[in-house]
């Protein structure tokens, strides 16, 4: 597999000092099943608060079409790009949402998520 966050650009965000709700649903993302090749087909919802960066709609268009030959299972391909995003962009809350398509008469929806660690306070 490619270096993937290199597909992601980010750019400052527009009010640092608020907390707001960023979703970008993408119905048209596919990969290939690592046991029979075939295609995956899902919806990826991308849901997050930014804390001094957003990720930029193209690159991350194009970050998730990288995965369209990547043979890899459904919870693999979810927690990768949560953590891809992650490692970009540092918000203060991610969640991503993976809808697979059926198959074999079997629907999978994979969420996965990332809060931001609290800093523990030192008293002196």
């Amino acid at each position: 597999m490619t270096n993937k966050p290199n597909f992601l650009v980010t750019f400052p965000n527009p009010n640092p000092e608020r907390d707001y709700t960023i979703i970008h649903t993408a119905p048209e993302f596919t990969s290939l099943c690592p046991v029979t090749g075939q295609p995956d087909f899902a919806t990826i919802i991308l849901e997050y608060i930014p804390d001094k960066i957003c990720v930029e709609l193209k690159s991350y268009k194009f970050y998730l079409q990288s995965f369209r030959n990547d043979g890899i299972y459904f919870e693999a391909v979810t927690n990768r790009i949560l953590n891809d995003l992650v490692k970009v962009c540092k918000p203060r809350y991610m969640k991503i949402t993976a809808k697979f398509n059926t198959r074999g008469g079997i629907f999978s929806e994979i969420i996965a998520e990332q809060r931001r660690k609290k800093l523990k306070k030192k008293f002196v």
